[in-house]
């Protein structure tokens, strides 16, 4: 069955543009490494960050995408590690990343509270989770996103799906995306920021 991302990430056009997103790049000095990026695409998120002086493990589904992110790191002359899997039985190594960022990684609702947990073992006592997702209030709007409301997200669901994991933000906003031409116009979000105690 051929990838959907494979096919979204053809072509020397960036999906999502590439800049990185506000919220990380807002409070990307609160990360340490080594950093995890879930379902980072073309690598703008990643690139960014190793451009921080971090480093970084980019995973996705599509190895289109990170191919394109590996060209963009290099023209920008980083290096992050990329990993070519799907977030249903990707393992991570428990107590290794002293940050874990999830950019509008939406997958379905009973794989996310697995993933999340995982997230949560993963990070080392200190460690950092920042999400930002598309919320519940996002469904109809056309400016981005699933369609598919169980993969929109709520600030109630994520305070409980990163067990020892205390927040430090927690709230849905709307805002104005513009990532590439698919993330384009005002948006219902959720922003989250956690500690692993």
């Amino acid at each position: 069955m051929p990838n959907p991302w494979n096919e979204r990430f053809a072509g020397d056009e960036f999906a999502y543009g590439t800049e990185p997103n506000d919220f990380l790049a807002e409070h990307v000095g609160l990360l340490t490494g080594p950093v995890l990026s879930l379902a980072e695409g073309e690598g703008r998120n990643a690139v960014f960050m190793a451009s921080r002086g971090l480093d970084v493990v980019a995973v996705d589904s599509s190895d289109v995408g990170l191919a394109k992110a590996s060209r963009l790191a290099a023209e920008r002359g980083v290096a992050i590690e990329t990993v070519v899997a799907d977030l249903s039985d990707y393992e991570m190594p428990r107590d290794h990343f002293g940050a874990v960022v999830s950019i509008w990684a939406h997958v379905p609702g009973k794989l996310r509270k697995t993933l999340h947990g995982a997230v949560a073992n993963a990070l080392k006592p200190g460690g950092i989770i920042l999400l930002e997702a598309y919320a519940k209030g996002q469904l109809g709007r056309g400016t981005g996103g699933p369609s598919d409301p169980d993969r929109l997200m709520s600030c109630e669901a994520l305070e409980q799906e990163f067990p020892g994991c205390e927040p430090i933000l927690s709230r849905e906003i709307e805002r104005e995306v513009v990532e590439g031409h698919l993330h384009a116009g005002l948006s219902e979000v959720v922003q989250f920021i956690a500690r692993k105690t």
